[in-house]
């Protein structure tokens, strides 16, 4: 049968009818364990009662009316992470492309307002910002750009890890630097908060704005609210998206108030950003993940995982070469391709996320039980053994 979906997808073959927790069913009845969570976006599992309620309950009154008038919920969750972060100011979204986007007209808008000329928007190679013009230019991947061009200018792509490029790179023509504290899509590869702390001092320095996409990492992911916390240090703007929403779609931009205050009306717009819905469930997802007992939670499974995930690898030296990333972003770095172990993984009932430098990415609910843990790892054991003895 020839689908009428645009085949942009490679996708695995399976249909779920139906989640809860960390677990979800198939049509014809079969269970698996979801160690990918949407790609980090149910962040507190599926069908949470929590959020279900929240949402039924705003359903009941109203659905949307768009940015035209005012809109409590949205209100309502702008000030809770205004209270929880850096942010004096906040726009919503419904996805991490749609918050890159409004990150890189903020950044030109703040150095037009100025006056100066500012170009550049240093990124980093193996970042992945969404799939727009712009977010992919910010990215410079092969396999984002190819057939897409001519790219938005402006994007100077740097070498991960590289410190003498980046010195060389930051001076005064540059706009802002943009970078994922821990990438997700590029491999589990976190940044080191010394590094991030470097990045923070070179940028008040030349003036450069810090631009951080915790699409992925953000929302509790490391253990705390959002990742960046562990340096110490804050952004000019940071992007969220995934998680914020626990499932449902919603982004964010939150900026300082001097990297906001450009953007006035007429600026910028979204027509679905920050409905009712999404907001109703925003407010409930922050309420939760906020917590500090609940992030306090979360660094102990984190460990927990982490000691099993590195028991595995010294048990499966033939399949699995490192433990890599932070919290519950837990990546392992694989012997062979790391699609075989996503499909073993799958018939083992096991669902994990590939990415790159051969890595499989393990982004489990933050709410997931011990005993689901322990059954992950598992799953993978089993999955190595008949990747070994097929």
């Amino acid at each position: 049968m020839i689908s009428s979906v645009l085949p942009t997808y490679n996708r695995a073959p399976l249909s779920f009818v139906r989640g809860e927790g960390s677990w979800l069913t198939t049509d014809d009845g079969r269970r698996f364990l979801d160690l990918g969570a949407g790609i980090a976006v149910n962040a507190l599992g599926h069908a949470h009662p929590a959020l279900v309620t929240a949402l039924g309950d705003q359903a009941q009154r109203l659905w949307h009316v768009s940015n035209l008038y005012q809109i409590p919920q949205q209100q309502a969750l702008a000030d809770a992470l205004v209270a929880n972060t850096f942010a004096d100011s906040v726009f919503f979204t419904n996805s991490g492309t749609e918050a890159a986007e409004l990150a890189i007209k903020m950044v030109r808008k703040y150095w037009h307002d100025r006056g100066e000329e500012r170009p550049t928007i240093l990124s980093f190679e193996g970042a992945f910002h969404g799939r727009s013009t712009g977010a992919i230019a910010a990215a410079g991947a092969e396999k984002l750009i190819h057939g897409f061009g001519p790219l938005m200018p402006g994007f100077k792509v740097l070498p991960w890890g590289d410190h003498d490029a980046l010195k060389a790179a930051l001076d005064d023509t540059v706009a802002a630097v943009m970078i994922e504290p821990l990438q997700g899509e590029g491999g589990i590869r976190p940044l080191p908060d010394a590094c991030l702390q470097g990045l923070r001092a070179a940028c008040d320095r030349t003036g450069a704005l810090l631009v951080l996409d915790e699409v992925q990492c953000g929302m509790g992911r490391t253990g705390r609210l959002f990742a960046h916390e562990w340096a110490g240090v804050t952004p000019d703007i940071m992007m969220v998206a995934k998680g914020i929403g626990g499932g449902f779609p919603l982004g964010a931009v939150l900026a300082t108030e001097g990297a906001g205050a450009p953007m006035g009306a007429g600026t910028h717009g979204s027509t679905y950003g920050g409905n009712p819905l999404a907001c109703a469930v925003g407010l409930k997802v922050m309420e939760i993940i906020a917590d500090p007992g609940f992030l306090a939670e979360v660094r102990r499974k984190a460990a927990l995982f982490r000691q099993k995930l590195e028991g595995l690898v010294a048990e499966r030296p033939d399949t699995f070469a490192e433990v890599r990333g932070q919290g519950l972003m837990l990546g392992l770095k694989c012997r062979p391709a790391n699609t075989d172990v996503t499909a073993a993984a799958r018939e083992a009932g096991l669902l994990v996320v590939p990415g790159a430098d051969n890595v499989i990415r393990l982004l489990p609910a933050l709410t997931i039980p011990d005993d689901d843990l322990a059954e992950a790892v598992s799953r993978l054991g089993q999955a190595a053994r008949s990747l070994a003895h097929p």
